[in-house]
Order: C-alpha cells, then structure tokens, then sequence
C-alpha cells in the first residue's frame, strides 16, 4: 500500500517534473526487480545503478499481424569501457514503411569528378561551391579538395576526370608534310643527277671545262647528298639517326660551299694569270681547288668528331611542348657545336659571296662569278632567316624549317650555277663555243 501511494503521491504531482528531486525518484525505483532473457535478476542497486545486463530485440512483424523477436544485441554493463552496446546491424530488419537511407547532413550535392569543393566563407563546413578543374588538371572522385595535375605521359580528358596516355609522334613519311617534303627532295634530287649526266655527257665541250670539271663534279654530287639528308631528318629518331643527321648535312654542305669557295677562286685566279707578267699563273691548276676543297672540308669535319665525342646528339622524348602528345625527336647534345657547325657553314658562304661579288665584272661568257653570287645570296638569305624560325618552333615544326632550309638553300646552288648552262648545253649550242670564252663586255 505504501508503495501505491507513493507511485499515486508522484504521478499527482506531474506537474512539478522540473523540480522533481533525485532522491524522490529513487525512492520507487528501488522497487524495480526482474529477470532478463538470460535468467539474470535485474535491480537498481543502493547507488541507483543498474546491474545485469540487457538484450536489444527487433520486433519483425509479419502481414498477418503477427511478430517475432529477434535479437540484434546487448548492453553488457559488466563489459570494458566503450564495448557496452553490441549491434549487428546485418540481424535487423526494417519495416517497409521505414526509409534506410541515411540523410545527408550538407548544404548542397555532392561535387563529382571534374570538379573541386571550393569553401563558402561565413557558412559552415558542410557548405561548399563545385568549381571546375582548371585547364591542365583533374578530379576522379566526388568531394575533393582539390584538383591533380596527370602524369607527363598523360593529358585530362575533356571532362577533367581522367588522363589519357600521349601518344609518341614525329615527322614521318606517311603523313602530308612528311610525304611533300620527301617528294620534293627526290624532285631535285633527279634534277641534280640530270644535270650531272648532261655535264659529263658533254664534257668535251668549253662550258663544262671551264671552271674545272672535277669542282663541278664534286660539287653536283656534294648537292645530291645535300638532297638525300632530308630523309634522315623524316625518318624515325634513334640513336643513329641522330648521329647522322647534323653531322652529314654540316659535312655535306660544306663539301659543296668550299666547291663553290674554289670555283670562285679558280674563276678570279684564271683571269688574273692571264695578265702579261702576272705572278698568279703558278697558282692555275687542280692543286688550288683541291687544297682548297680539302681545307675547308676537313676543318668542318673536325668539328662534327669533336662534337660527337664529347657530346653527341640522341634521341628524346619532348612531353611538354604539344599538350595531347609526345614528341619523339633527336636532342642535340651540345648546342654549342651545333651552332658552330652551322656558322662555319656561314663564314664558307659568306667568304664565297665576297670573292664571288668580286669578280662579278669579268668577262661574261663562262664566268659563274655572277650566278655564284646569286646562289651565295640566296644561300646565306635562307639561312640567316633560319635561326629565328627555328628559336621560335618546337618539336615537328623545327624539323620541318630545318629541312625546308636544307632543300632551299640546295636548290638555290643547283638553280643559279648550273641551269643557266644546262640552259646553254641543250638549247643553245651555238653560245657553246671556244669562240666565246674569250668575249669582252
């Protein structure tokens, strides 16, 4: 009876909850005793804690309204700190009604990849703006913090959520450029051997023995390989490719400007020695050319041994220049001796056009002088034009102004020297005279 009046003195005064008491509470739950599932005697203690332990049960209920318990965990209190709730969340099972998707605690969507999450300043954390990645960069999960850049060998796909491997080009025949340069190449490569055929087919005749044959020879054949060079540079780069490309193009047009150097030589020299009295008739003959010819060659090709000993040219791979791919292309090793390959060629050229302009005013008939100076004009304008277009290319395009020069400033020897007689040789047999040799303007 006591404690009925106690329970009925409690729920009277229902309404004085947020004054209730510890002590008035714990006065009734002392009176609380069971027995868990376990067979355990549940009951407060004199501290007003509960001892034993509890099962947690999920109440599954079926469409015929009936139910079964079934048990999804425990509270052990006797258990170590941290370890009293035991759940197995994969036991329990949840009424249709019931929606388990967890909410989602944010401000907004989630960012997906292609983008970052960029903080809203004054919101909270949860709070974010999805900004693209920039140019150059990545994301391949939702909510990063930030963007990555690809590997070298990759480049973003253009959804900025993934890199795509680069792949390997160089100037090659197959593709448009390659084939007209190779076909142009081989054009004047065919006109150089017609040319050198008619010459030798008409060797006996005063137009081609002026100026020495064997310069003219040598010359035509130096220009032929001038021609044949381009391929090196259309071809695939590897490491002997590399090693022949600007060694054979600086001792190939070298051989063919220091034959020019000697004809113009040659030239000032035979029409000096003609003079009564004149001390240069010793100096007429083959031993000038060929010394000549020889000196220049050879100085040219020291340099190119120097120059691969010490540090040769090889093949690399240029990942930065071209966005979506890889360069494949020859390294030159030392810049230093690539431009001193290439103003030696200069000095050749330009002590070429200097004697050349010199004796421009001899007499007219059989005197290259004059074409010799068109063809060092054309030559030294096409490559002082060279440095700036190659500074400023990279990759394929360096190749392509580089073999644009070689084929140009070739063409313009072979044009200026030799059709002009080839000219004379086939359509105009009667200039082709000794008669002529000796014409005064």
């Amino acid at each position: 009876m006591l404690r009925f009046n106690r329970k009925t003195t409690t729920m009277r005064k229902k309404t004085d909850l947020p004054n209730l008491q510890a002590w008035q509470l714990h006065s009734f739950l002392q009176g609380i005793s069971f027995n868990n599932s376990a067979g355990e005697r549940v009951f407060l203690n004199e501290k007003g804690e509960a001892t034993g332990g509890f099962d947690i049960t999920n109440l599954i209920t079926f469409p015929n309204r009936s139910f079964q318990r079934v048990k999804v965990g425990k509270m052990d209190l006797k258990a170590p700190k941290g370890k009293e709730l035991l759940i197995d969340e994969d036991v329990i099972v949840w009424h249709i009604v019931f929606n388990q998707v967890l909410p989602l605690s944010r401000c907004n969507d989630p960012c997906f990849p292609g983008s970052w999450k960029k903080r809203i300043e004054g919101n909270q954390f949860c709070c974010f703006d999805c900004v693209p990645c920039p140019e150059g960069k990545i994301s391949n999960q939702n909510d990063m913090d930030d963007c990555f850049e690809c590997s070298e060998d990759h480049y973003p796909n253009e959804e900025n959520n993934g890199c795509i491997l680069k792949p390997v080009v160089f100037l090659t025949f197959e593709e448009t450029l390659g084939i007209g340069l190779a076909s142009v190449a081989l054009c004047f490569l065919f006109l150089t051997a017609w040319v050198l055929g008619t010459f030798i087919q008409h060797r006996d005749t005063p137009i081609v023995k002026a100026n020495n044959r064997s310069l003219t020879y040598t010359l035509l054949v130096s220009l032929q390989l001038c021609f044949l060079s381009p391929f090196l540079f259309l071809s695939q780069p590897g490491k002997v490719t590399c090693l022949l490309r600007q060694s054979m193009f600086g001792v190939t047009f070298s051989v063919a400007i220091s034959n020019v150097l000697a004809k113009t030589i040659t030239v000032v020299v035979a029409f000096k020695a003609t003079k009564p009295g004149s001390q240069m008739r010793r100096w007429v003959g083959k031993r000038l050319a060929l010394s000549t010819v020889l000196s220049c060659s050879l100085l040219q090709v020291c340099i190119c041994i120097l120059w691969l000993s010490t540090s040769p040219p090889f093949p690399e791979l240029d990942m930065h220049s071209e966005f979506q791919e890889m360069i494949l292309q020859c390294n030159e090793g030392s810049a230093f001796f690539f431009y001193c390959v290439l103003g030696y060629m200069g000095i050749l050229a330009i002590a070429s056009f200097i004697v050349a302009f010199l004796a421009r005013k001899l007499p007219d008939s059989f005197n290259e002088a004059k074409f010799i100076t068109f063809s060092m004009l054309a030559f030294c304008s096409v490559w002082i034009s060279f440095f700036p277009a190659y500074l400023s290319t990279k990759g394929k395009a360096m190749v392509v102004v580089e073999v644009f020069s070689i084929l140009s400033s070739s063409a313009a020897l072979l044009g200026c020297i030799f059709l002009p007689k080839c000219f004379v040789i086939v359509f105009r047999p009667d200039l082709n005279q000794r008669e002529q040799l000796t014409k005064r303007n």
